[in-house]
């Protein structure tokens, strides 16, 4: 900041207005060409939805989106049901089979997917070791890895102690504690267009909030709960939804995928089946360029991490001292039983993903750039691509990175 005040300075004493000119250019010069470096970036790195944009503006680019449904399972159905065929409430203590013609928002193609994800006989790509932290009471691990097609899948496991997976599955259910505790701060409304009381599947709309210079983000959710003994599949997706309307603002995010696996562990302080893990599956393309989400969230996943614990031990005095416990919490207690290790055998030739201890160290190119062409470079690259579809503080924290040198990214 002070050598540009005293560049400022030094163009006021100038006499002569070709010297303020020449001046002027002088100091313009660096800023037009990390303009430049931000433009080609921009347009290096953009998502899909920018060819729509190039094409015809930005409602061509929504309409790509709403007529092409999300790929394959992991993102949602193939089909856009009507609300009323979204939930199959069909109850069983076993895993049938869904009829032919039946179409419905979470079904057991989904439950065994994220067996397959929890057990890592998927057949995806290495997960690569992002991180690792703990608090007194909270022990966490994140893993990253990159599929051929779609977003980046991040796998995390956290180690509650003195939790019971019940209470566990409770917390991560109940949309009104998350806003009335505040521990998710992302959360600004939701509302349940569907459930099913003999299944517990639940058909649930979330916005949720982004940063000031960008729209939030609207999310059709289809969730439920299957159990085997005191393990809990909690799987949630995005499903598409024709009864509710899109808007450009909040903007719908049609691929979303985050599911859990809740189940007892031992206790690191004593040995004892006291502490409960939740291991996590999760990717989405909320229309953030991916190589640029990657870094982002790299730089704020243990932020967001840390605000979990505390909540979940509020809810545990919540929870104790008898209040009124939510609806979606309630939901979250009707769970589909199954044998899990009689769904194993079942798998056709599973193949191991491995797992990798950590990222190798590599020297980026961007250590060679100067600091003022990057950070000029992430500016002008956030203020020219559509500022309701790009998360700018991902964009600025990038740029942070790649100004110092050295620093592992």
């Amino acid at each position: 900041m002070g050598l540009v005040v005293d560049a400022l300075t030094e163009v006021l004493r100038k006499p002569t207005m070709g010297g303020v000119v020449a001046e002027l250019a002088i100091l313009a010069a660096p800023l037009w060409i990390a303009a430049l470096v931000g433009l080609l970036l921009g347009w290096a790195w953009r998502p899909r939805w920018a060819t729509g944009i190039a094409a015809g503006g930005e409602k061509a680019a929504d309409s790509v989106v709403a007529s092409s449904p999300p790929s394959d399972g992991l993102g949602g159905p193939s089909l856009d049901p009507p609300m009323a065929s979204l939930l199959s409430c069909s109850g069983g203590s076993s895993v049938p089979q869904q009829p032919d013609g039946e179409k419905s928002a979470v079904t057991e193609k989904d439950l065994q997917h994220l067996c397959k994800l929890v057990e890592m006989t998927d057949g995806g790509p290495a997960w690569r070791k992002m991180m690792e932290k703990s608090l007194p009471n909270m022990s966490y691990q994140a893993w990253q890895r990159d599929p051929q097609t779609g977003p980046p899948q991040y796998r995390s496991s956290s180690v509650f102690e003195d939790a019971t997976p019940e209470m566990v599955r409770d917390f991560f259910w109940d949309d009104e504690f998350r806003i009335k505790n505040g521990w998710d701060d992302m959360l600004l409304q939701y509302s349940t267009l569907e459930e099913c009381p003999s299944t517990g599947a639940m058909v649930v709309q979330w916005v949720r909030k982004f940063p000031f210079f960008c729209s939030d983000r609207e999310y059709i959710i289809g969730r439920r709960i299957w159990q085997s003994d005191r393990s809990y599949y909690c799987v949630t997706k995005g499903v598409p939804c024709s009864s509710v309307p899109r808007h450009n603002k909040p903007r719908r995010v049609d691929l979303y995928y985050s599911s859990w696996c809740i189940r007892p562990v031992a206790s690191k302080r004593d040995g004892q089946m006291t502490a409960c893990e939740v291991l996590l599956f999760h990717h989405e393309d909320m229309g953030i360029p991916w190589e640029i989400a990657k870094l982002g969230v790299r730089q704020g996943m243990w932020g967001c991490v840390k605000k979990v614990e505390p909540g979940f031990r509020a809810y545990q005095i919540a929870r104790t001292s008898n209040e009124p416990v939510s609806r979606s919490s309630s939901m979250a207690q009707i769970t589909t039983k199954f044998d899990a290790d009689h769904l194993r055998s079942f798998e056709d030739n599973p193949v191991s993903s491995s797992d990798v201890v950590e990222v190798e160290k590599q020297k980026h190119w961007a250590c060679n750039i100067p600091k003022f062409l990057v950070v000029g470079g992430a500016v002008a690259l956030a203020c020219t691509l559509d500022h309701g579809l790009v998360t700018k503080a991902v964009i600025f924290g990038v740029a942070r990175r790649f100004a110092k040198p050295g620093k592992r990214l």
